[in-house]
């Protein structure tokens, strides 16, 4: 296999399929992408058997083939080269040679008969979105996605598709953050899908806004994402999503309203002085004004007074500020809102205006 090509036309491919490759491997040739080079054309792929990338780009091809190669340290050189740079790849036997200029590596390489590859299978459901509605969601839900919880389930994010909405949904037990945009597939009923944790990530890295639509492709076991030259598939988490709609508090009544930029500096300096492991504030919210309180073992205290418009008595509640800048740092309104129906009960947090996605945040006992 022989192939030159200009150093800019795969340095961003290279970097996203890298991306997928994770840095401890069980099986040596996942450290590795697979490259294929056929007329004037390259494939690279990168696969960690959970989620696999696969990105096309045009090359001079002097002799087809097939051969893995090593994904970091191929991304390494590549960058590291001069702007403007040529570069050819030429495999012999069990190596391959990177020349650029004076430049030269040679590479150890392994037999592309060795590379997994994550099965596909049929698409139930077909759908096309804008990507910059994709990336909507995604940016206005991924930070509530559970970490390595015991309840896997938790560790993605729901995709749900009816025939006039898709929405995503993510939760880790103690925040919960939907966003909706407009659109759909001809479909009967809801499908619903838990894309895991790598796999939203991976999707996002994806969606740069040079391609108007991103295609969607839903089936049993697996999603399929296809935006330009790149094709993701990632497997999907097999259980069962908590029911979101129970969470959304329907009687929250009780609204607060604030300028989003001037609480989320509130919250911020008050947590400074939050008890590290629970940070834990106490927000005490008038007709006219809110105070948010926080203190720690060391007995150190944080007070901020931030006017607001509240209808009702006063209410004394506790949340985790951590959760609460979260919300506050992915909105992008003037205003925000927060309704809860009483001092026990979970916060509904929207952005003024931007209805399409909510936040529900439980509270805590002080």
């Amino acid at each position: 296999m022989k192939f030159t090509i200009q150093r800019e036309q795969l340095l961003k491919t290279l970097q996203l399929v890298t991306g997928v490759v994770e840095r401890r491997q069980t099986l040596p040739v996942l450290s590795n992408l697979l490259v294929r080079a056929t007329d004037n054309h390259l494939e690279f792929t990168g696969t960690d058997l959970e989620v696999e990338l696969v990105a096309e780009c045009e090359a001079v091809v002097e002799q087809p083939g097939e051969v893995t190669l090593p994904a970091r340290k191929l991304a390494d050189i590549w960058r590291s080269l001069a702007d403007g740079a040529e570069v050819s790849v030429n495999v012999e036997g069990d190596r391959a040679v990177v020349r650029s200029g004076r430049s030269r590596f040679t590479l150890a390489t392994l037999p592309a008969a060795d590379f997994p590859k994550v099965p596909a299978g049929e698409a139930d459901v077909t759908v096309e979105v804008a990507q910059s509605d994709l990336k909507t969601l995604i940016d206005d839900v991924a930070f509530a996605m559970a970490q390595q919880d015991v309840r896997y389930f938790l560790n993605g994010m729901l995709l749900e598709v009816t025939s006039d909405h898709i929405r995503a949904v993510a939760t880790d037990g103690h925040r919960l953050a939907m966003a909706t945009a407009e659109g759909g597939a001809d479909v009967p009923s809801r499908v619903h899908a838990i894309i895991p944790r790598k796999g939203v990530l991976e999707v996002n890295r994806l969606l740069d806004g040079e391609n108007d639509t991103v295609q969607l492709q839903l089936g049993g076991n697996h999603l399929q994402v296809q935006s330009g030259a790149f094709t993701l598939t990632t497997k999907l988490v097999d259980g069962q999503f908590p029911d979101y709609q129970k969470v959304i508090p329907a009687d929250a009544s009780r609204s607060m309203r604030a300028d989003r930029e001037t609480l989320r500096l509130a919250f911020q300096r008050a947590s400074i002085l939050s008890n590290e492991k629970y940070r834990g504030v106490r927000l005490t919210i008038d007709p006219e004004q809110l105070t948010i309180q926080a203190n720690n073992p060391e007995q150190e205290e944080a007070e901020e007074v931030v006017a607001v418009e509240f209808g009702g008595d006063v209410l004394e509640i506790g949340f985790n500020v951590s959760y609460l800048l979260d919300v506050l740092g992915v909105l992008n309104t003037d205003d925000v809102q927060l309704s809860v129906s009483d001092a026990n009960s979970s916060a509904l947090i929207e952005g003024v205006g931007h209805e399409s996605a909510v936040y529900v945040v439980m509270p805590m006992r002080l």
